[in-house]
Order: C-alpha cells, then sequence, then structure tokens
C-alpha cells in the first residue's frame, strides 16, 4: 500500500535511527505482549520504498546465505508503484546489503512492462531467487502491465523470465521445493482489473508452475495450471491493486491463500496434484479481525496459519481447522492504525520476520504466540 514520503524526510529518518538499524537489538517495541525488533532498513543505495516480498535463504550459495532474509522492494524513490527494482540481503544481526538491481532494459527475456517488484518472492535451494514483476510506467493502474517471474541465479544477476497467458500481474508466491523440482504457487491480480478502472471483477488465479531445476541448470517450466479462479480483485489508487494475495503450502499439500478483498482465508485442497481449478477455494475462515489479509505463513512446528493484515497492522494466527488463536499489532501507525504498513512474512526459528511500509524496514517478532 502507497506512503507518501518524501526523499528528505526518509533521509532523515535514516541519520537518526541508522546507529539503532545496525543491530538487531538496536529498536523495540512491545505492541500488546510481545517484542518487536527492528532488523534493518530495507531502504537500497537507489532509494527504493515500500517493501513488499520476504523470503529466507535455507542453503548457501554464491551470495546466498544461509538464514539471511531477501526483501523486494515495489517502489522506487520518487514512491511510484510497480517500478521497484532491487532486492535486498539482510542478515539476522543487521547487516543489509543490496543482492539485485535489476535493469529492464536488460532482461534476458520477454516481461510485458518491464520490472517492479512484488511480494512474490522465493529462494529455491538449488540457489535460484525467483521474484514476480507487476510493472507500471507511472505508479498508477492505468499504466500496469502483465509482468513476469524473473530468475536470478545466486549473484544476483537475472538469466531468464518467465512468461505465459497464465501469468498476469504475479502478486505473491510460495513453493514446494524439492531440489531437483519445485512447484510455484503464484498469485496474479491483473485478470481484467485495468479495464474495470476500479471495480470489483472476479478474475483473481492461483497458477501453479511445475519446475526442472538443478544447481548448474536452469529453473525450466515443464506445466502450468490454474488450480483456484474467480477470486475478486480491483484497482485502487493508494494499494494499485487488491486481489488474491497471501500463499502458503502445508505439508499435506493444502495451499492457503489470502482473499484479500473478501476478508477471508481459503484453501485449496490438493493443490500440489490437481489438475483443475478449485474455484476460489474453501473458506477457512472469515473471522472479524480479518482485515485486508496480505501476507501469510504456516508456523511449521504445529500447522498454524500467520496472517498479516494490511487493513489494521495486525497478526492473526489461526489454527489449520481456521480457529483464532491469537492476534497482535505489528504497526499501529497511520489512520486507522497499522493501515497499509503489512506485506510479505516469514517463519524463523528466531520468530516471524516481516516487512513494514510505514517505516521501510524488516522486523522480528521474536515471540509470536
Amino acid at each position: 500500500m502507497k506512503r507518501y514520503v518524501t526523499k528528505k524526510v526518509i533521509s532523515a529518518l535514516m541519520v537518526v535511527l541508522a546507529p539503532a538499524l545496525l543491530s538487531t537489538a538496536g529498536m523495540a517495541a512491545n505492541l500488546d505482549t510481545h517484542v518487536i525488533v527492528t532488523v534493518a532498513s530495507t531502504v537500497p543505495p537507489n532509494g527504493d520504498l515500500n517493501p513488499y516480498g520476504v523470503a529466507m535463504v535455507q542453503r548457501t550459495a554464491g551470495k546466498l546465505i544461509e538464514g539471511h532474509i531477501l526483501v523486494s522492494n515495489f517502489n522506487n524513490s520518487a514512491n511510484l508503484q510497480g517500478t521497484g527494482t532491487t532486492i535486498m540481503d539482510i542478515a539476522p544481526n543487521g547487516t543489509a546489503n543490496l543482492f539485485a538491481w535489476i535493469d529492464a532494459s536488460t532482461l534476458p527475456g520477454q516481461c510485458p512492462g518491464g520490472v517492479g517488484l512484488t511480494t512474490a518472492l522465493i529462494v529455491l535451494r538449488a540457489g535460484w531467487v525467483i521474484v514476480g514483476s507487476l510493472p507500471t510506467a507511472d505508479g498508477t493502474a492505468a499504466t500496469a502491465q502483465a509482468g513476469c517471474l524473473l530468475v536470478l541465479n545466486n549473484q544476483g544477476a537475472v538469466v531468464e523470465t518467465i512468461t505465459n497467458i497464465l501469468i498476469n500481474g504475479p502478486w505473491d508466491m510460495t513453493a514446494l521445493d524439492q531440489d531437483g523440482t519445485a512447484s510455484l504457487f503464484v498469485t496474479n491480480v491483473l485478470n481484467g482489473t485495468v479495464a474495470a478502472n476500479g471495480a470489483v471483477v472476479w478474475g483473481g488465479t492461483v497458477v501453479r508452475i511445475n519446475l526442472t531445476q538443478s544447481a548448474t541448470a536452469m529453473p525450466a517450466a515443464q506445466s502450468m495450471t490454474a488450480i483456484g479462479s474467480g477470486f475478486a480483485e480491483r484497482t485502487d489508487p493508494a494499494a494499485l491493486v487488491i486481489g488474491p494475495t497471501g500463499a502458503a503450502l502445508a505439508p499435506d499439500g493444502t495451499l492457503y491463500v489470502a482473499d484479500t478483498l473478501n476478508n477471508r482465508i481459503v484453501s485449496i485442497g490438493d493443490a500440489v496434484n490437481r489438475s483443475s481449478s478449485a474455484v476460489n477455494g474453501q473458506t477457512v475462515s472469515k473471522v472479524a479481525v480479518l482485515n485486508a489479509p496480505l501476507g501469510i505463513a504456516i508456523r511449521p512446528n504445529n500447522g498454524d496459519i500467520l496472517s498479516v493484515n494490511g487493513g489494521n497492522g495486525r497478526l492473526v494466527v489461526l489454527n489449520s481447522g481456521g480457529q483464532m488463536m491469537s492476534d497482535e499489532f505489528l504497526d499501529k501507525s497511520g489512520t486507522p492504525p497499522g493501515a497499509g504498513a503489512l506485506f510479505g512474512l516469514a517463519t524463523s526459528n528466531a520468530g516471524l520476520y516481516f516487512v513494514d511500509d510505514a517505516t521501510n524496514s524488516l522486523n522480528l517478532l521474536t515471540n509470536p504466540l
């Protein structure tokens, strides 16, 4: 969601906050009952804003270091949506470095519209990074184009683009990584939205892309299947576009998706093997506190579903049956409190990593319920 912050203000804030951002011990807040630590700024040298995607590195290869966190930026330094071109590499101790700065003019294949990096970000264990692009020419939905998936090697260079009629505004993504093969689960939000000019359309999709890969062979798409369809989506002046966002795969093969416009979490059964669409999924939860749910993740130890809200800055914890276990603020800034702050998240042994667009930072919730 778009935050109007001038470069001068950002620069001033970075001067004030820089000492604290050097260490995970540097800045902490207690919202409700848990401690939130600011790990690092997500603003790269070129000034990109609005961190969206979060992905944990599971295996060291090249510039990818096990335990580090990659973060993609959606806006450029002028705060224009769909124009961000950078991925940051952040260590748990707060050390931040630029992993990739992607030049749309030198892409190795087609990517309709260019580069505007989204929440769709994963790191495969073989050393490939895949990120979604939903680009605009001027930060407005009127100029949004289909984009693509960009494949980067472990040095941060784009080596391949993945395009298809089924890939239309890739917005979020998760993966089943089996080393030699992988299945990507990509949500798409541009099927009819731009033409509808702000009206709700029911064209959002979830597409499974089956890949082959190795440490030396680039990912190669073997098949693409729409396993979800008919999700509500629309353009929005503050958020560019709103549609199915978070995607998280449970060990039993159930895919959970954040149906953002309808304030619900849904499931798609047998997502790994199904050959047809489950339409817009089966409702798992529509509890009142769900308010524009965006990023979601599965807690590995018990299967709980963790969802962050774009509408109210809260983390909602559901069990696999959809019963709400807890909820708490991760951000209280703005009006209403927390609106537009939260997007991607990832679980780790240390807690829950999440990005905050209000502060352009990666944060750690050290002990979520």
